[in-house]
């Protein structure tokens, strides 16, 4: 299997599956000497892991990390970062029943036709488990961004038809929302929202909003490798993700160029900013210098308790009941995940953004 690996200069290539002995991440191309140890990464980790609340899956792991490789008296030695995370409480019989079948909005179908198998345990490399590799790998690109001043806040925008109110959004109640949300009344109304569709034996989607502040200007290349073409992929490479917008995104369809077009000023200090940010602080595939703006849509958790109809390998019709342990939402334990694939490619663009002028490579190999 390829395309597992992600990046240019600063490298992450994610292994394991959800019932295999565990899940891990190299990083390759991290600077030398940056502060980092376990603990730092947990916290990231533990934001993502199950059995939190009621609205994640019971499925009880620690998620704890063990650097293998890399560090040397709590600083990175410039070698590449092997990590891993192993699981501890895999239940795989509660799949059994789903092996010979394609279950209804899983890669089931896909996998057997492009391998001739596959690891119906949990999903194997599809389970959203993977994204274990990217958190911890995403961790250690937001201590570089912190060197720089950059900070990555990502928060749960809308659950279902459920939507905050930015006049209300304070991001401290961010991490005092169950479902991740700045907006405490609109977490109250999603919960109950929700609460109805569990009930239901059912599931909901939502919105993730990503904001990043302290962005130079000039990250990201013109044509190929443009910043939000590059954060498009980023954010589309996670499993439950089926959209991404940039900036007003798919409202800038209804402007006029007037109303969309973002004017330059300049201060006092003889700083050149804009006084809107249609464009989500990316112009020409480049940062602009305003904050980066960018949001995900992520589907409704795919498996769900009702009984559904699909088909199996021997291409008979079925009925199927999922077994087994699921979140009834998938976006509050998502919201670090897309701050995180975020991270990795500002680092990386970051990184490629270093030689785009002579004087720069002059100033640094300066004796």
């Amino acid at each position: 299997m390829s395309g597992s690996v992600y990046g240019t200069l600063f490298t992450i290539a994610t292994w394991g599956e959800s019932h295999g002995k565990g899940i891990g991440v190299v990083v390759d191309g991290c600077p030398a000497g940056l502060l980092l140890d376990e603990q730092y990464i947990q916290a990231y980790l533990n934001r993502r892991k199950p059995g939190q609340n009621k609205y994640s899956t019971p499925r009880k792991e620690d998620d704890k990390v063990s650097i293998l490789s890399g560090i040397f008296e709590g600083r990175t030695t410039g070698t590449p970062i092997s990590l891993v995370v192993y699981n501890e409480n895999q239940k795989s019989g509660d799949y059994n029943n789903i092996a010979p079948a394609y279950r209804p909005g899983h890669a089931d179908y896909c996998f057997d036709q492009k391998y001739g198998f596959r690891d119906y345990r949990g999903g194997g490399r599809s389970s959203g488990r993977e994204t274990i590799g990217r958190v911890a790998a995403g961790a250690i690109a937001c201590a570089i961004l912190n060197e720089l001043g950059i900070k990555v806040q990502a928060y749960t925008k809308a659950i279902g038809p459920i939507s905050i109110d930015p006049a209300k959004a304070d991001l401290d109640n961010v991490p005092l929302s169950p479902l991740s949300m700045p907006d405490m009344e609109a977490s109250d109304k999603a919960e109950e929202y929700l609460l109805e569709q569990m009930k239901d034996y059912n599931s909901v989607g939502g919105i993730i909003e990503c904001i990043v502040t302290g962005v130079p200007v000039g990250i990201g290349e013109p044509v190929f490798e443009k910043l939000d073409a590059s954060l498009a992929k980023a954010i589309m490479s996670i499993g439950a993700v089926k959209g991404v917008e940039v900036g007003d995104g798919f409202h800038v369809a209804e402007l006029t160029g007037a109303e969309n077009n973002d004017p330059f000023i300049t201060e006092e200090n003889d700083t050149i900013l804009k006084t809107t940010n249609h464009a989500g602080g990316i112009l020409g595939g480049m940062s602009d210098g305003s904050n980066i703006i960018l949001r995900a849509a992520i589907k409704p958790t795919p498996s769900i308790f009702k009984t559904q109809k699909t088909v199996n390998r021997d291409h008979e019709n079925i009925d199927l009941k999922i077994q087994g342990r699921h979140d009834p939402v998938i976006v509050p334990r998502a919201v670090v995940v897309v701050e995180s694939m975020v991270a990795i490619t500002l680092v990386d663009q970051l990184f490629m953004g270093m030689t785009s002028q002579i004087n720069k490579v002059k100033e640094f190999y300066k004796k």
